[in-house]
């Protein structure tokens, strides 16, 4: 495929001036630059972060020391969710719904997929801009606006959301049904209508860059791995967000029409409603064939950014480049046909269940391409241990722990033993949380030069990075054995069955880890926030990386470049290369005589 774009905005490169003299609000506010817009998605992000984690470690505290009174509770919760400090049953169902929503769309989906898109995909293009800035802005602004809509959902009557962030009718069908059921429900729907607008007006955007803004010599395969990566996870994107959008409507009209898309023969209280032809497991299929694509949105951006960082610290050339691509793009075809996986407890047919098993181990294949090339360039490298690269080999070990239980969960015949159980929280937590913010971590470090000009504090870094990952298996490492053990999840407390009495030290284990883990993320939010202002200025090429961002000028301008776009001439992973005077050959250098070219 060639570059045929790259002379569209070449007549731009002398208007950074006039941009740079906008004021306040067209600079920072509603910014057409996508450098700032991804400063915005990565601050948002945080921001939602810090939320959806203190919800967890409210929920966290109820679990392990059940009914006790906490004056925490009282202050954040109020007398309503905790009278006398203690959390209500429904506030607690509320706080596992909306910290699962936060963190997978506002934090891991948006946040990470947000940022690095807008940062990275016209800087490694050689790009001026994203195809559309207009768009871009708005994307991000219906983003906040659905991240609003969520927090304000907290504070309304009958409190937020508490179906669990799959919101599964009846309880989210029927207003009446549970008072999370109420307005808190509408409004996590309309939030939910809003950021998927949002969410494919990015991906749209994305696509539409990497395919017509690419730079003179920038081939599809002289691409870097990122930028594959967060192409790919915008074509997921737009293939799949759009049906757990027909569901959120279907679902709004199921609350507010009185259609029957996914109710039929509800009692309530003894009352027969009128409801009738409807299925909730529809409602699983349509948010399923979203939700496990999902997963892959979050992670394949970690993934991309994890590849370059190994590369660029490893001073290697990364292993298998086109066995890397074809993995991603070998991901993103299996996550659109897997999703049944999550239904093997709905009563579907167990002939459909097996298909289901074999796609889902079908897509071991491709992961694991990826975690034996990421391995396989660390191999006798010549390891630069800084943050980000540790953060990077921190979302291998959890990767492939993590994916090893997939195998477990993906056969129909062992899910069903430990269906909704804290497994599943285990699973998914490490081989989907875990993992991307660990790649999330892993690029705020390593382009932070490029977003602010500024280095982060590598020492405070290598202290957020060892307690987290500690603390992260002291989290989740057990949660695999008391879920083997049948202990199910999202209950309130397990005092009412004394089966489970064993278990309550474990528990309170879970918790302090959890505790000591979110407490050090200060340490991360400290160093982010000071080194935006007072961290040690950045050269230009402060890791000696071969990709075009590290080309431009430190200071931002908007264009990225001051004269000419780059012409690109090489692949982005030319590390340690015989005969060439540095161990790094930027993209934009030309080949030197009798270097050998290799076929990218």
């Amino acid at each position: 495929m060639s570059a045929v774009g790259h002379e569209i905005n070449l007549d731009h490169s002398h208007d950074h001036d006039h941009h740079d003299k906008g004021n306040f609000f067209t600079k920072y506010v509603f910014s057409l630059d996508h450098k700032m817009i991804a400063k915005q998605y990565l601050i948002t992000g945080i921001i939602m972060g810090i939320i959806g984690i203190a919800m967890s470690l409210l929920f966290r505290m109820q679990i392990a020391w059940p009914e006790e009174s906490f004056t925490v509770f009282k202050w954040l919760l109020g007398d309503k969710m905790a009278p006398d400090g203690v959390m209500r049953n429904d506030a607690y169902l509320a706080l596992v719904t909306m910290h699962g929503t936060i963190m997978v769309f506002f934090v891991l989906t948006a946040g990470l997929s947000g940022t690095f898109s807008n940062l990275l995909i016209p800087l490694q293009i050689g790009a001026r801009d994203m195809a559309s800035g207009f768009l871009n802005m708005l994307s991000y602004w219906l983003f906040f606006i659905s991240a609003v809509l969520m927090i304000i959902s907290l504070f309304v009557e009958g409190g937020p959301a508490s179906s669990g962030w799959t919101v599964y009718p009846p309880l989210s069908a029927l207003p009446q049904a549970i008072p999370g059921s109420g307005m808190g429900m509408t409004l996590w729907l309309v939030s939910m209508a809003i950021f998927i607008a949002s969410s494919l007006m990015g991906s749209l955007n994305y696509v539409a860059t990497v395919i017509n803004l690419r730079t003179k010599g920038m081939s599809m395969t002289r691409l870097p791995l990122t930028v594959w990566a967060l192409f790919v996870t915008a074509i997921i994107g737009i293939v799949s967000f759009p049906v757990l959008l027909s569901a959120a409507l279907l679902l709004l009209f199921d609350r507010s029409f009185g259609t029957s898309f996914f109710l039929s023969d509800i009692y309530l209280a003894g009352e027969v409603l009128h409801y009738q032809g409807g299925s909730p497991v529809l409602y699983e299929h349509l948010f399923w064939f979203l939700g496990h694509p999902e997963v892959y949105i979050v992670i394949l951006p970690a993934m991309g950014i994890t590849s370059e960082v190994i590369a660029c610290n490893a001073r290697k050339p990364i292993f298998g480049y086109r066995a890397m691509i074809a993995s991603i793009l070998g991901i993103a075809f299996l996550s659109t046909i897997v999703w049944g996986h999550h239904m093997f407890v709905s009563g579907m047919n167990p002939f459909l269940g097996s298909v289901f098993t074999f796609t889902t181990l079908l897509i071991a294949i491709p992961s694991a391409v990826k975690a034996f090339n990421y391995i396989t360039t660390i191999w006798s490298g010549n390891i630069q241990m800084n943050p980000s690269m540790l953060f990077c080999i921190g979302f291998v070990s959890t990767f492939i722990t993590g994916g090893l239980t997939g195998i477990i969960l993906g056969d129909s015949t062992l899910d069903i033993n430990v269906h909704d159980t804290y497994f599943v929280i285990a699973h998914f937590h490490l081989v989907m949380g875990i993992s991307a913010l660990y790649g999330m971590f892993a690029g705020i470090y390593h382009w932070f030069p490029k977003l602010f000009g500024r280095m982060m504090n590598k020492n405070l870094g290598y202290i957020h990075f060892w307690v987290t990952a500690v603390c992260a298996y002291g989290v989740f490492f057990p949660m695999h054995f008391i879920g083997l053990a049948g202990l199910p999840r999202r209950y309130y407390s397990n005092t009412a069955f004394p089966l489970f009495d064993e278990f309550y030290d474990v528990n309170v284990l879970i918790t302090v880890f959890a505790l000591i883990g979110s407490a050090f993320q200060l340490v991360f939010l400290w160093n982010f926030f000071v080194s935006i202002f007072y961290g040690k200025k950045a050269t230009q090429n402060p890791w000696r990386g071969n990709t075009l961002e590290w080309t431009t000028p430190v200071e931002h301008i908007h264009g990225n470049w001051p004269g000419e776009l780059p012409v690109v001439y090489r692949w982005p992973y030319d590390y340690s290369k015989p005969g060439l005077p540095e161990d790094y050959a930027p993209q934009n250098m030309p080949y030197m005589e009798g270097e050998e070219q290799l076929n990218h």
